[in-house]
């Protein structure tokens, strides 16, 4: 079977022959699949620009191919895919605000939020109601601690617990107290 050129680049970068054993492409293609949406939105929830993000999340998986070529550890590769993205996003992110730092021109920056789409409420006073619901919440998971965002971003993304701990090196317990503590606020804000 032909070689796409992604590939061959892929196979040069990592120093490998021309045919790598087929179960462990197989993998990270099935990983890639199941977790590439998830790890382009997590790693977008650090701040980072589009385009860094999908830099990120490549590099994540030509890290995976790595690993798994190298034949290390295969347990939980969902949770160490996340862990890693997790790792290079706050390098990217650091990256960034050193290159904004340096920058003697202001404005620069951009706010990195996205535009909320209030075209599902029928009248203007439910987009309103809509629109203020939605600025609440994200000002509340704004001001949340840094890794109760990254517990609730992961958990958001369908990762069980053990992953969350595994990905952001926590303990399961600590895991499950900032889920609590920051659900608690969510619904809180909610509610008023």
């Amino acid at each position: 079977m032909p070689q796409s050129d992604s590939t061959l680049v892929l196979h040069g970068v990592i120093g490998i022959g021309s045919e790598p054993p087929a179960d462990a492409e197989a993998e990270v293609l099935a990983l890639f699949d199941e977790c590439g949406a998830p790890l382009v939105r997590y790693v977008g929830s650090f701040g980072v620009s589009a385009h860094d993000t999908e830099d990120v999340v490549q590099d994540v998986f030509l890290s995976l191919f790595r690993h798994v070529q190298l034949g290390k550890p295969r347990t939980n590769l969902r949770g160490w895919l996340f862990r890693v993205a997790h790792n290079l996003a706050l390098r990217q992110r650091m990256r960034m605000k050193r290159r904004q730092a340096n920058e003697i021109t202001g404005g620069a920056d951009t706010a990195g939020g996205q535009p909320a789409d209030y075209t599902l409420a029928s009248n203007p006073e439910q987009q309103l109601a809509t629109q203020q619901r939605q600025e609440r919440l994200l000002a509340v998971f704004r001001a949340l601690p840094e890794r109760d965002r990254r517990c609730l971003a992961l958990r958001a993304e369908g990762l069980r617990y053990r992953e969350i701990a595994a990905a952001l090196g926590m303990s399961l317990g600590a895991v499950a107290k900032s889920l609590a503590r920051s659900m608690t606020r969510m619904v809180n804000a909610d509610e008023r």
